[in-house]
């Protein structure tokens, strides 16, 4: 639980009362008066006042102890206030209390906190009895770890065992977050297996970061298999499972896995619903969502301003954009992530000047624009075909705002130049990163090629790009996609044989279409479904409206005609039919789509893994820039 702060103004009037008792009672004060009050001030996480209040002390008179410099190196390590550290590194010398082990620890974790890890080295090596202390190892531990020397710190654990020092729970969470990386899974498994033989994965600190770090690792698969092993199970380990299914894309999982939460009888916090939020939003489940934020509004945080901006990104990805403006324009507070979510949304939608305009008044109202807000207003461009004004932005990006691009802001203008038919100067771009491209930025040139049939500087995007990410399937069906465009049979066949030779295999397209509180998933060809019948009824009656055939494919009909056929049979009339695709809409079942909204007089909305696409009377809002 998060330790609640005094407002600013009650710290300094609690200052101000001790500073007027201290300074009319000089000849009283004692050393522990001092102590007690500069714990009080870090017991709250008011760092700065402790650090101003042993300056007061040091000009009363008062001489510090081995009790007081734990505490105000650790002020000067939260604040990263490494010029402050080495002074009280000299009065530690100065009072004589450099042997006190606190003292050690507190300056090795200061020096390691600082990024000065080989100060904090040389500190414990200079005091021969720090290598018997389990603190000290721990502080040089941990530091290590946190200032990317992980094998160092590994080697220190090692040799911790072999010199007897005892190791502890704090050892364990010293080490772990070196093992957030997928390369070091083993290692992250060994140190595991560790902590079991030494009983201390049963620690509730250990057993929920050896959780995070299995997530952070992606093997959800360890994760839920440690998850299932611990037998009390706090909120927190919760919260771990659920993020972690979130954050690895396993949306699924998660709300499955918050519907056994549930059951158990538990109260979810912030933490639980953002992460409940997010696969919502990944599954375009409105439904569960809206039930999330109506628990929301029983509960006391419903201002979070993280949950209120969980729930803009959940509406508008599940294609209620009105929702999600709703909720944007009620927050009293709009904090960048706020504007970047809601930027996004309409973006995504293909309202590329409606995402600029609220970028531009997000910087008429102060807020300064960082790196993820400018993928979103590029992004935002790229599908709107505004390709001027997003080269404008990017400019500004770097000249005016000072950010220097990633390769995710050259992915977005590779695209936006791309779709706009500019392949050459996308090459260009490409051609002068300061960066090494990956895998987007070449793939965004790929999928530019493939809709401008440009099969030379594809199969150069393509030669590139699964260097970089050779499993990725998705490259390896725009490349086929764009040889059986252009009647290259021979491309075909190098593209499949290539595929089978990696053990690639494409996955199966699917929509659904969620009715009634459930989600109806449609494959291609799918007779599956109790209503088949119905369904492929309604599909004939519809092609011969729009006299086009929907078997395009091997004599099989696409999974989104399915899914919209059946949300014909099953919404009233006028109703908005909302589908959701994991693979991008092919050119036929647009075209279709369209002439279905034309004839039918619906609007239908069309999400895929890019963007969304609204249809109505025969047109789309990408207007055919996909």
């Amino acid at each position: 639980m998060t330790k609640r702060s005094f407002p600013l103004h009650s710290t300094n009037k609690l200052i101000s009362h001790h500073l007027r008792i201290t300074l009319t009672n000089r000849t009283h004060s004692t050393c522990a008066s001092w102590n007690t009050q500069l714990r009080e001030l870090t017991k709250n996480g008011n760092y700065q006042e402790c650090l101003d209040l042993y300056r007061q002390m040091l000009r009363s008179g008062a001489s510090p102890n081995a009790f007081t410099f734990p505490v105000a190196l650790k002020s000067c390590a939260v604040l990263s206030l490494p010029l402050s550290g080495t002074q009280l590194h000299s009065h530690v010398i100065k009072t004589g209390c450099h042997s006190e082990p606190f003292v050690q620890t507190g300056l090795i974790s200061l020096y390691g906190k600082c990024c000065l890890i080989e100060d904090a080295r040389r500190l414990f090596d200079e005091s021969p009895h720090t290598q018997k202390l389990t603190v000290c190892y721990n502080a040089l531990v941990a530091g290590y770890t946190r200032n990317n020397q992980f094998q160092i710190g590994y080697e220190l654990f090692h040799q911790m065992r072999f010199l007897g020092v005892h190791v502890d729970a704090v050892t364990v969470l010293g080490l772990i977050p070196g093992c957030t990386d997928p390369a070091n899974l083993k290692l992250a498994e060994s140190l595991h297996g560790f902590a079991a033989k030494s009983g201390l994965e049963n620690d509730f600190s250990v057993s929920n970061c050896l959780l995070t770090m299995y997530v952070r690792c992606g093997s959800n698969e360890l994760a839920r298999k440690f998850f299932n092993h611990i037998p009390v199970k706090e909120l927190a380990t919760w919260n771990a499972m659920i993020s972690g299914y979130a954050q690895n894309g396993y949306a699924t999982e998660a709300l499955e896995l918050y519907s056994q939460f549930e059951s158990s009888g538990m109260d979810p916090n912030p933490i639980t619903l953002v992460g409940v939020l997010s696969s919502c939003a990944h599954l375009g489940a409105q439904r569960i969502g809206t039930k999330i934020e109506n628990k929301i509004q029983t509960t006391t945080y419903k201002h979070n301003i993280f949950l209120n901006n969980a729930l803009i990104n959940m509406y508008a990805r599940c294609g209620n954009l009105v929702k999600a403006q709703e909720i944007f324009d009620r927050l009293p507070d709009k904090n960048l992530v706020s504007w970047t979510a809601i930027i996004s949304g309409y973006g995504m939608h293909g309202q590329g000047e409606t995402a600029v305009h609220l970028f531009n008044e997000m910087i008429r109202a102060n807020i300064r624009p960082d790196g993820p807000v400018f993928v979103s207003v590029l992004s935002a461009c790229s599908h709107a075909g505004l390709t001027d004004l997003g080269l404008t932005y990017f400019d500004a990006m770097k000249t005016y705002y000072g950010l220097k691009p990633g390769p995710e802001h050259y992915s977005c203008v590779v695209d936006l130049l791309g779709r706009a038919g500019r392949l050459g100067d996308a090459q260009k771009i490409i051609d002068s990163m300061p960066v090494e491209p990956d895998g987007a930025v070449w793939g965004a040139l790929l999928g530019a090629c493939k809709i401008h049939k440009n099969v030379e500087l594809a199969e150069l995007a393509f030669d590139r790009v699964i260097r970089l990410e050779p499993t990725n399937i998705g490259y390896y069906v725009l490349l086929s996609n764009l040889y059986m465009e252009v009647n290259n049979m021979e491309g075909i066949l190098k593209i499949r044989v290539m595929m089978r030779d990696r053990g690639l295999r494409k996955g199966p397209g699917y929509s659904y279409f969620e009715h009634k509180g459930r989600a109806h998933v449609f494959v291609a060809g799918d007779r599956n479904h109790p209503e088949s019948d119905e369904i492929y009824g309604m599909l004939d009656r519809v092609d011969d409206l729009v006299n086009v055939s929907s078997k395009v494919e091997n004599g099989l009909v696409h999974s989104e005609r399915l899914a919209i056929a059946f949300a014909l049979l099953s919404t009233d009339i006028g109703e908005e039919i909302l589908v959701i695709k994991n693979l991008r809409v092919c050119g036929d079942c647009h075209l279709f789509i369209k002439l279905v909204s034309k004839v039918v007089g619906r609007r239908f909305v069309v999400r895929d893994p890019t963007r969304f696409h609204h249809f109505k009377d025969g047109v789309c809002s990408c207007n055919d820039y996909w």
